[in-house]
């Protein structure tokens, strides 16, 4: 057989496509968008953390015993972080609810499955707990689960943004692939303990409504949650970083 007809006889390999021009160029200004939003959430969240202790609105919150008289003052005025950006917060987060239709509709790889869980783990903190109960507004943890997202968003929006212009700036690769090491950690134990302050601690189990057997069932799901995700983050680090030690070695062999 001549080789003409075997090159006849293999199937080509497909071309992967990216998404069109117009697609592409909906998708940079998604994420531009989002990441000018998420910075303006950190901003103001620093901004209103960083003010003066003789500035600081009274709270009802007492700080915990054991915390140092020079934090003491700070730990109260995270309890008021809601305040100053929990509406900000809850509204940028919504606009995240695109990202399952740019899934849907094909318009990026990511599983609609995982995307969906990750949206609606957020919108249920914000809309289901902390725009619907005072005391996990009053939460300090609201402050540490807001600047841990923030400060993800501020990574993630721009990675996607500069890949799909082709340009992924090395700092900005690695602080994708490793910053989840503290990041990951801080905002969903953040999200688990803003959850517990909603539960009425102060009633026997037996004597608690659907609602908060449901909130307490769901907190129990976090820790599972994290580790998935965790890990998830852990294997593609090493996919991106150590297939570049690997290529090393062989070409020194």
């Amino acid at each position: 057989m001549s080789s003409q007809s075997q090159n006849k006889a293999q199937p080509q390999p497909k071309k992967k496509t990216g998404p069109s021009a117009l697609v592409k160029g909906y998708l940079v200004l998604y994420n531009v968008a989002s990441t000018a939003a998420w910075a303006n959430v950190l901003y103001q969240t620093i901004l209103y953390l960083r003010q003066s202790p003789s500035t600081f609105e009274s709270v009802t919150t007492s700080a915990p015993s054991w915390l140092p008289s020079s934090i003491a003052p700070y730990f109260k005025h995270a309890t008021s972080t809601y305040g100053a950006v929990g509406e900000l917060t809850k509204w940028v987060q919504t606009g995240a609810a695109l990202e399952v239709l740019h899934s849907l509709l094909g318009f990026v790889r990511s599983p609609v499955q995982t995307t969906a869980m990750q949206v609606a783990s957020r919108l249920y903190l914000v809309w289901g707990i902390a725009d619907r109960f005072a005391s996990a507004q009053s939460s300090p943890y609201f402050a540490t689960m807001v600047l841990s997202w923030s400060i993800t968003e501020c990574i993630r929006y721009p990675f996607y943004a500069l890949g799909l212009v082709g340009s992924e700036p090395g700092f900005l690769l690695w602080l994708r692939y490793t910053t989840f090491y503290i990041l990951y950690p801080t905002g969903a134990g953040s999200e688990a303990l803003v959850c517990l302050a909603t539960l009425p601690f102060n009633k026997p189990i037996t004597e608690w409504d659907a609602w908060s057997l449901a909130r307490g069932g769901l907190v129990l799901f976090w820790a599972p949650a994290l580790y998935v995700m965790y890990m998830h983050m852990v294997a593609q680090r090493r996919k991106i970083f150590g297939s570049g030690a690997k290529k090393t070695k062989t070409k020194t062999a």
